[in-house]
């Protein structure tokens, strides 16, 4: 899994039969002090992410199994938005 924070919408209203209904964000990824640790990406969302919204993303093959019948041709997936993000430090000595 990795996080981000949604940088915008990818408008597509012609796509595969099995994409119909979904909708499409771009994700830059980020690592917890929210850092940028990528390049952006595009990620299929059925949660409801929006804008400025930090999400967790899985990617790979396990985002093509959102579906229960058939994997679908996508690779990364939101799969939550998250609240928030604790990280303990080490202090230096």
């Amino acid at each position: 899994m990795q996080m981000g924070t949604v940088i915008g919408n990818v408008w597509a209203t012609r796509k595969e039969d099995e994409l119909t209904g979904l909708k499409f964000l771009i994700v830059q990824p980020e690592m917890p002090d929210r850092t940028s640790a990528g390049t952006p990406f595009i990620a299929v969302d059925r949660i409801g992410a929006g804008f400025g919204d930090q999400v967790l993303v899985t990617r790979g093959s396990a985002a093509s199994n959102m579906s229960n019948d058939k994997q679908l041709p996508i690779d990364a997936l939101i799969i939550g938005i998250i609240d928030s993000v604790d990280v303990e430090t080490k202090r230096g000595e």
